[in-house]
């Protein structure tokens, strides 16, 4: 860390230069204006802090704040799911074992009375431990050294975090638990000897069903999105537990948030419901369609679905829905010709158990993106070919 550029006039120069987008080639060119601060410290903390700008949005509103090398911004979770997963925690002591640059450890300092931050790389502590300064989390502990070996220091603490690197040495980018570090499924047994409580990050790419055999005892699973794209995966694990596994799935939106639960194995039980289109028509959210509940999302709002493998349900009367919500104006069977003849030259196009893809229907009916129409390519309970022409409503 350069404490440099820290210095009051320094902020200045890269609140300017990171309240909008900017050319960071071309700011390198001209050189540092400051003594004794390269201009590639200054281009580092101006785009930290343009990225911080969505993600981050009270790092992005604080002076001082120090951002990481770009790699590191961008492993690190947003401001949105850190304070979801904070939710998740309670008690007194929580250890991260994993590190980085600190944005859930920060809000899991606003549940634990606190919170151990392990690190391997020391600047990167460092910046960390500076951070939290700035922001007022006093409780934060920050050890420079490895999580498994500072645990080992401890008696038992109520909350494990882990969040596994998935950058293998040989593999590259991995996404079994096996392959990142550190190697959970290898130290379960260890984990839970110092604490009853373990909670898990994974990539969203991870399948639940192969995370579930690989690890034990896993009480909860949240399926996380952010503005309808799902971001990660949080395992909750609990020592003992036995019992069946609840997907808790949540999607993350400016004004509100859209939930839903269910038990993973009462999934394959629920009765399927077809049914034509009709009235409305549904879309679940990206966390619900990750999670697999495609018939317990149907049988919980009384919908029917359209084909085994559509994941579009319809009813006749309106109702809320944690998903995009549609009312249909007309079906029509999947013909050039018939489609030709509607006179639709602009929409937004999804397709869904469809065997063609958006940039071919595009090409082949000469319709151009946008506008208030809604076209679902999908197949129907009859096993036929359809696009159902559609106009949003507000559910509420």
């Amino acid at each position: 860390m350069n404490s440099l550029l820290l210095h009051k006039e320094v902020q200045a120069f890269i609140f300017e230069k990171s309240t909008t987008a900017i050319d960071l080639s071309k700011l390198i060119l001209k050189g540092s204006p400051f003594k004794n601060i390269s201009i590639q410290e200054l281009a580092q903390q101006i785009d930290g802090r343009l990225k911080a700008k969505q993600k981050l949005p009270s790092w992005y509103a604080k002076e001082k704040i120090y951002y990481p090398p770009v790699l590191n911004l961008e492993q690190t979770s947003s401001e949105a799911t850190a304070a979801y997963k904070s939710e998740l925690v309670s008690g007194n002591t929580l250890i991260d074992l994993t590190g980085g640059f600190g944005i859930d450890y920060y809000f899991f300092s606003k549940e634990m009375k606190q919170v151990i931050h392990c690190e391997l790389n020391k600047e990167l502590s460092n910046l960390a431990k500076h951070n939290f300064d700035i922001l007022g989390a006093r409780n934060i502990k920050c050890v420079v050294g490895n999580g498994l070996e500072t645990l080992k220091n401890y008696d038992s603490v109520d909350w494990i975090y882990i969040d596994p690197s998935r950058r293998h040495d040989r593999k590259g980018k991995v996404f079994f638990l096996e392959d990142c570090q550190p190697n959970v499924p290898a130290n379960l047994q260890t984990l839970f000897t110092k604490s009853k409580n373990i909670l898990i990050k994974t990539s969203p790419l991870l399948d639940l069903q192969i995370g579930i055999n690989t690890l034990n005892h896993v009480k909860e699973i949240h399926v996380v999105a952010v503005e309808n794209e799902v971001k990660e995966l949080l395992w909750v694990l609990e020592r003992g537990f036995e019992g069946k596994t609840m997907i808790n799935t949540v999607n993350l939106l400016k004004s509100n948030r859209q939930e839903f639960d269910f038990i993973l194995k009462d999934e394959s039980l629920q009765p399927l419901h077809m049914g034509a289109p009709k009235s409305f028509l549904y879309e679940p959210n990206s966390a619900i369609l990750k999670s697999g509940s495609f018939l317990s999302i149907g049988n919980r709002f009384a919908l029917e679905k359209l084909h085994l493998h559509s994941h579009l349900y319809t009813s006749e009367k309106k109702i809320e829905f944690p998903g995009r919500s549609f009312e249909i104006v007309s079906v029509y069977p999947y013909s050039k010709k018939i489609i030709s003849k509607t006179g639709i030259s602009k929409a937004n196009i999804t397709i869904r158990n469809f065997p063609e893809s958006v940039s071919t229907l595009r090409k082949k009916l000469k319709i151009e993106d946008g506008g208030e129409n809604y076209l679902f390519f999908t197949t129907d309970l009859n096993n036929k070919k359809i696009m159902i022409q559609c106009k949003k409503f507000n559910s509420s």
